[in-house]
């Protein structure tokens, strides 16, 4: 028989499928104002998304950059900061990778290809790096700093796909398109699925998902992140250096953004240009949200939010409806999965409350012996604990 700790978690677990349901429904409401058959558009965007070979490719090409962003927001939630910077983490990425690639094209596929992602991967750890410095040694917000360095970002790449990095080609054709010249084909990640887009990068996003889980729930360094994150004042007094593992949990999250937008060159465009980011670096956020904060949660949220992604654009040109129906329909969803997320944590805090009420009005023969409190597994406390650590 499933006990009451198992059933509150099972409903927990399920909430943000309920969030993502009631967001439909208002989705509803606002085809309904626009005049769309909210059945017709739905089924545009099933369709669109899973209909056929292609919709399925496209749905988990869309979700790879968002899952590897999904899993740098892990981190940096966990580790109790904010990192809004995915999008220019994602560019610098895409800039270092290409640059690499393009700069060290003779070299041997088989170290180009792993070192063009390496060169991406540091590209975004520094760029998220820097916010996680100035948060831990300024105390500067780094909601503001990652935001501050999108826009940096963003006028890094216009600068250098207009001069440094601009394609030769177009140079001396005179048409000066702001986009780089073709990375080398020793670079290109393998297609899973010949005469598609989906490419290898997807099962590298799923090891690394695997990885954070390991690192987040298996190593040293990742209970102290999640520790920091849950009680930075608590984790001081304990020994840990708080400031470290702030900086380190922005920086690794950047690093991931960064890894993304290297597979998105080496997999999709084989070059850079503007607009690769996607929207990327906020759909990922959505993405870790729904997948509460958890690296294995997040890939079934980044396929789940790829397919919307997908389908959106299937309904659109099925039904006539505005892209920016889309939009909604993500922000609805946060709006939801945050409301669901903030029911849960005030739920544990009450049942937290109410066991500490409780513990005081206790007889002799109901209290836990020595040997019970001591390891404190057996405790119904322990379970409470465990639960909020979850949420959290």
């Amino acid at each position: 028989m499933i006990s009451r700790a198992h059933f509150a978690r099972l409903i927990d677990a399920l909430l943000p499928l309920v969030a993502m349901l009631i967001a439909l429904l208002v989705g509803v409401l606002l085809l309904l104002m626009l005049g769309t058959d909210p059945i017709e558009a739905y089924s545009a965007l099933i369709r669109g998304a899973l209909g056929n070979v292609s919709g399925i490719t496209q749905t988990l090409t869309k979700a790879t950059p968002l899952l590897l962003v999904g899993l740098g927001i892990c981190i940096a939630f966990r580790g109790g900061v904010i990192n809004i910077g995915g999008e220019g983490q994602i560019v610098v990425g895409a800039l270092a990778a290409t640059a690499f690639a393009v700069g060290f094209g003779e070299v041997p596929g088989l170290i180009l290809l792993p070192l063009t992602l390496v060169s991406g991967a540091a590209a975004g750890l520094v760029w998220g790096g820097i916010p996680g410095l100035l948060k831990a040694r300024l105390g500067v917000n780094e909601i503001l700093t990652t935001v501050m360095m999108n826009q940096i970002a963003l006028r890094l790449m216009n600068f250098l796909l207009r001069g440094p990095m601009l394609d030769p080609e177009h140079v001396a054709a005179g048409t000066s398109i702001p986009q780089s010249a073709t990375l080398p084909e020793s670079v290109w990640l393998p297609r899973l699925v010949p005469r598609t887009l989906f490419h290898s990068g997807a099962i590298l996003a799923v090891l690394l998902a695997l990885a954070v889980y390991f690192l987040l729930w298996r190593t040293t360094i990742g209970y102290r992140i999640r520790a920091v994150g849950l009680n930075p004042h608590a984790s001081r007094y304990a020994g840990i250096p708080v400031p470290k593992y702030v900086t380190l949990s922005l920086a690794l999250s950047g690093m991931l953004c960064g890894i993304a937008g290297a597979v998105e060159v080496m997999g999709v465009h084989h070059r850079m240009l503007e607009g690769l980011s996607g929207g990327y670096g906020f759909s990922g956020i959505v993405a870790a949200l729904f997948g509460k904060l958890h690296p294995l949660g997040a890939i079934p949220a980044s396929a789940l939010f790829g397919a919307l992604l997908v389908g959106a654009d299937k309904m659109q040109r099925a039904v006539q409806v505005p892209s920016a129906l889309a939009i909604a329909l993500q922000g609805l969803v946060v709006l939801f999965v945050v409301a669901s997320d903030l029911y849960v944590r005030r739920r544990v805090r009450r049942r937290v409350g109410s066991d500490a009420q409780d513990m005081p009005n206790l007889t002799d023969e109901e209290a836990p012996d020595e040997d019970a409190a001591a390891t404190g597994e057996e405790s119904g406390s322990s379970h409470v604990q465990e639960e909020r650590e979850e949420s959290l």
